[in-house]
């Protein structure tokens, strides 16, 4: 496969989250710039202001929805630029519902909250003092999925807020990244213990090792013809999991780029975002 870089901001400015926006293009945060970029699939940046910009998701209005990390708040920018906030506990991870509000985890607080277009917000406790839920993700069964990162677990809620936690085989794991897949199973990574994880509907765990115990893997998405693509932070590739657990990876062109989040993008291509202020692209 090709990789290719398109530099879209200075080396300090962090992008981080990445998104399909549904006008074709890709949205990306810049975590120390306070902006959001939109680029084509061509390279062509456009750059909007928007502080504090972390993870980044398309909402359910032709809108993204990012956190933003830290100062309470999530913020709205339409196609055209146009930004807006809502204030939520400290959100991390987001995600659109199933029933059409946004779904995002409340790192220190402990908890999942769902914001509604309309601006009502609702939390639900996780059970788990220190848990840091980070990541989050609908399912195929009709509820919300996330990882708790430091209780080295994977919490089902449901949009009434029912909470069922599934403890992981892996101590140590530090879950990270969560996705759902083409196949109608949860997965995620492992951050702490270097793997790849799927969760069935019904809690069923299975962890497949990388080559690279020591590579980090932070994000993940499903692969549209199976299996899923995540980044390996520390070990500066873009990895791959079929869906019988075959683990291959594909070097960064640039040592040290730190890629965080990645998407599918309209192209079919999978894209990463690089802290050393890039995109990859590989397809």
């Amino acid at each position: 496969m090709n990789m290719q870089e398109f530099t879209i901001a200075a080396s300090g400015e962090g992008p981080y989250g990445i998104a399909a926006g549904p006008d074709g293009a890709l949205w990306c945060t810049l975590v120390h710039a306070g902006a959001v970029c939109r680029v084509t699939v061509e390279g062509t940046v456009t750059r909007f202001p928007a502080t504090g910009a972390a993870v980044i998701t398309p909402g359910p209005d032709d809108a993204l929805w990012f956190t933003r990390y830290g100062d309470g708040h999530i913020g709205r920018i339409t196609l055209d630029g146009a930004v807006s906030a809502f204030a939520v506990p400290p959100a991390y991870g987001i995600a659109t519902g199933p029933d059409g509000a946004l779904w995002f985890t409340a790192l220190q607080d402990g908890a999942v909250g769902r914001l509604g277009t309309d601006g009502s917000v609702t939390t639900f406790p996780l059970l788990v003092p220190g848990s840091m839920p980070s990541m989050i993700t609908a399912g195929s069964d009709g509820a919300l999925w996330c990882t708790l990162n430091q209780a080295d677990a994977v919490a089902r809620i449901t949009t009434e807020g029912a909470v069922t936690l599934f403890p992981l085989p892996t101590a140590g794991a530090a879950p990270v990244g969560i996705t759902l897949g083409t196949d109608g199973d949860v997965w995620f990574v492992e951050i702490g213990a270097g793997q790849v994880g799927r969760i069935t509907p019904d809690g069923k765990v299975t962890e497949y090792p990388l080559a690279d115990r020591s590579a980090r893997p932070h994000a993940i998405v499903a692969d549209p013809a199976g299996g899923c693509w995540f980044t390996e932070w520390a070990g500066n590739r873009i990895g791959h999991v079929t869906a019988d657990g075959v683990v291959t990876a594909h070097a960064l062109p640039t040592p040290a780029s730190e890629p965080h989040g990645l998407t599918i993008g309209p192209d079919g291509a999978v894209w990463a975002a690089l802290e050393i202020g890039a995109l990859a692209r590989l397809g």
